[in-house]
């Protein structure tokens, strides 16, 4: 059992594997006291005022105590961020590690200029970590890339994954769960879809390239696909058609 599970991490892509192990680790952390949360949070005047910048980060990774919901959140980042990784960004890390930070440069920016409007800045405070919603932004844009496969919730009906963040933001106010969060995901994933597919397919200009910068800290391997020999895809050329 142990040798399984540590063959299945050790199969996991390196941006998925690296989330997961800081997500479980400051959460474990937390729930054992050795790490304190209100050194994790998201505080704008903190991170302006006295350069706390690594909140920016770390109110990505903790997700609040280990329960019922945590597991939910740690299958979904397993599943959904490695099948990302894995198929869509298949060779392009890079990308998709460019993907994480435009969704958390969203997501960040949402609550702070949430925080400054009327009658909304209350709802929007109380957003104090937004690791649950860079999940559902990943589940969301899993589900435009996959928008046909079948799925079950929970064997009770079935649908296509096009519907899947919205069954699990349904599920989430059954459950009593801030539908906000999920909802901040939901629109982070849908910037990200809109700018890197439906946008350049109707103007031909594609926004969120990739810097250079980012593509130069990871070297990513050249997808091969294996040509059988002998095998022709083209007509031969008219003069083998006469050497015999």
């Amino acid at each position: 059992m142990a040798q399984a599970i540590e063959e299945w991490y050790k199969q996991m892509p390196v941006i998925t594997r690296s989330y997961l192990t800081a997500a479980v680790a400051i959460t474990i952390g937390c729930s054992l006291e050795i790490i304190s949360p209100y050194h994790l949070y998201l505080n704008p005047k903190l991170v302006v005022k006295h350069y706390q910048f690594w909140r920016l980060i770390t109110n990505f990774l903790y997700f609040r105590k280990m329960d019922l919901d945590f597991m939910f959140h740690m299958f979904f980042l397993a599943r959904y961020c490695k099948l990302l990784e894995e198929n869509t960004f298949r060779g392009r890390t890079a990308d998709f590690f460019y993907m994480l930070l435009f969704g958390a440069s969203v997501l960040t920016g949402i609550v702070l200029i949430g925080g400054m409007i009327p009658y909304l800045s209350a709802s929007f405070a109380r957003i104090i970590f937004l690791s649950n919603s860079l999940t559902f932004m990943m589940v969301y844009v899993w589900s435009k890339q996959n928008p046909f496969i079948h799925m079950s919730f929970l064997g009770l009906f079935t649908f296509t994954a096009a519907y899947l963040p919205w069954v699990l933001l349904g599920f989430s106010v059954l459950v009593g769960a801030s539908a906000w969060v999920d909802l901040l995901g939901m629109i982070a994933g849908h910037a990200y879809y809109f700018l890197e597919d439906v946008y350049p397919r109707m103007t031909g200009r594609r926004p969120l390239k990739t810097p250079s910068l980012i593509k130069a800290l990871f070297a990513d391997e050249d997808v091969v696909v294996a040509r059988p020999e002998n095998v022709r895809f083209a007509p031969p050329p008219a003069e083998e058609l006469h050497r015999d």
